[in-house]
């Protein structure tokens, strides 16, 4: 039986969703839906775009309790965004800055796996103006010690290391590495191939493996993650917002110990586990991660604990 995959499905059409597209600086961004009241700031992972968070907006819609004063930017290298991230905290003073060109003094800033250490930067440079920080599938320490040492700490975090070994040599195919990337796409292999970051890949809509397609570029997820990985964490020590993570139980890009290391870094840190999900719980489970996030007005709403479960830290 062919089940509908719609509820995970990316949506292109920004006017759709009550956003425009315009350019600030040098990233492309998708904005709107204004009360004037605090911005959302949603962040990518590597090999993302804006793209990634249309699931969990158009969940918002149809619950009738929709995400307001939006904005997603496509990050330096990925999407339709020219440059490299060269330096996080370059990057946090370049969100800051435009967020604040559009009007809004305060935010609270989400970020989904690599995007969480920008989310995290973003919070520690800007706490008077941070009111609060979601992570969805948060890469963090365990990730930083696979890249730095990547075959001796391979067992820490299998998944990723053998997503940054796949990166390495897709590197060496140079401009050939997206050509083949959506080839495998229009044959169908790249689907099974992508099975590892679901919880449950036949939920997955078509859209989302494109997605990976056109958004795994080998050479900026080297240099994404070598950023990552030279990162002081220490400096989350002053966040002062609220911080959620919300994980997939099947993420296997994190540590099995990776809650308990963010907790002992980031303070006011909880993490909730979503069932039936993987690295994408915004994708997978998008009305349970809105509400674990408190983003919109179901984050007001009474959780339905069988979609997840808290975590104490």
């Amino acid at each position: 039986m062919h089940r509908d995959t719609s509820l995970t499905a990316l949506r292109t059409s920004a006017a759709a969703l009550g956003l425009r597209r315009t350019r600030l600086g040098r990233m492309t961004v998708h904005a709107g839906r204004e009360r004037g009241e605090v911005a959302t700031l949603l962040l990518h992972g590597a090999a993302g775009s804006w793209t990634t968070w249309t699931p969990l907006i158009a969940a918002s819609d149809r619950l009738g309790t929709p995400i307001t004063d939006v904005i997603i930017p496509d990050l330096p290298g990925w999407g339709d965004s020219a440059g490299t991230v060269d330096d996080i905290g370059a990057v946090s003073a370049e969100l800051a800055a435009m967020i604040r060109s559009q009007g809004f003094e305060r935010w609270r800033v989400v970020g989904h796996s690599l995007g969480g250490f920008v989310a995290l930067d973003l919070a520690a440079r800007e706490p008077e103006a941070t009111v609060g920080v979601g992570l969805v599938s948060p890469s963090g320490p365990g990730v930083q010690a696979v890249v730095r040492r990547p075959f001796a700490r391979a067992a820490r975090v299998p998944g990723f290391a053998g997503m940054l070994l796949a990166m390495r040599a897709l590197s060496g195919l140079g401009a050939g590495a997206s050509d083949l990337l959506r080839g495998l796409d229009r044959v169908g292999l790249l689907r099974p191939l992508a099975a590892p970051l679901f919880a449950r890949l036949d939920r997955i809509d078509p859209s989302v493996i494109s997605a990976l397609a056109d958004e795994i570029r080998p050479v900026a997820f080297g240099g994404a993650a070598r950023l990552a990985a030279a990162y002081d964490t220490a400096r989350w020590r002053t966040i002062t917002a609220s911080v959620v993570s919300v994980r997939g139980e099947r993420d296997v890009f994190a540590a099995a110990d990776e809650q308990a290391r963010l907790a002992a870094i980031v303070p006011r840190f909880r993490e909730v586990r979503m069932r039936s999900a993987g690295h994408f719980a915004h994708v997978e489970q998008p009305v349970a991660t809105l509400r674990a996030l408190g983003l919109g007005a179901a984050g007001g709403t009474d959780p339905r604990w069988r979609d997840y479960r808290r975590v104490t830290a």
